[in-house]
């Protein structure tokens, strides 16, 4: 699970930071993104069971209404996330090499997973081969504004501000500092929707927020 260079230290950060994940994501997005997980839910629709991938603390998986499955390769993470719903189904997993037969969710959701994957082709693969057909992926993640001047606002932001309020907020300002270096290498709500079309997702699209700089992709595996 952790032999590749950037799962470890992708692993490395949120064991540190676990504790205070969810604070960090209020004070990051001033609360926007209670939102934007709301929206993903809605997305999902009612039918079926749901695969929560790098599910952190729980914060998406306790936002539907039905059983969830909850998934992550951080130990630290997971005891929250089962802290918050000791009746829940938490499973430490690699999202590259899952432990469930094939077709077997109607819905994986990812709320800022997609990023940290360290093969993200490998990852889409393995999220189409659990899905049931007709079943969907939705991801909600950071994106890249198409708008040159917004996105270098945007950059700039990532780069100068957000190191800032790690270090005024919790004295650690690699929390933030990770979101540019692993945003860099994101393709993002376009490169997103493209790999999914390769892999063989149908109907690809986003929803995007903020002019771009926060997008839902989302996708269904033919029947």
């Amino acid at each position: 699970m952790l032999n590749d260079p950037r799962a470890a230290q992708v692993h490395r950060l949120f064991a540190r930071i676990a504790r205070r994940y969810d604070r960090l994501n209020d004070m990051m997005t001033l609360g926007w993104h209670r939102l934007w997980k709301r929206r993903l839910v809605k997305l999902a629709g009612q039918s079926g069971n749901v695969l929560d991938l790098c599910c952190g603390t729980g914060d998406l998986a306790l936002r539907f209404n039905r059983r969830v499955v909850g998934v992550d390769f951080t130990g630290e993470m997971l005891r929250i996330a089962r802290a918050r719903n000791p009746a829940g189904i938490w499973l430490r997993a690699d999202a590259l090499r899952l432990p469930f037969p094939d077709n077997s969710f109607d819905v994986v959701s990812v709320g800022y997973g997609l990023r940290n994957l360290a093969d993200l082709d490998t990852g889409l693969r393995e999220i189409y081969r659990v899905l049931r057909p007709g079943g969907k992926l939705l991801s909600l993640d950071f994106g890249k504004p198409e708008t040159t001047w917004l996105r270098w606002v945007f950059f700039a932001h990532l780069r100068f501000h957000l190191p800032w309020m790690g270090r005024w907020s919790c004295g650690d300002p690699a929390a933030y500092e990770y979101i540019l270096s692993s945003l860099e290498k994101y393709p993002a709500q376009r490169g997103v929707r493209q790999l999914m079309e390769i892999v063989g997702y149908r109907d690809c699209d986003f929803e995007e927020f903020f002019g771009g700089t926060m997008a839902i992709n989302f996708g269904v595996k033919p029947r």
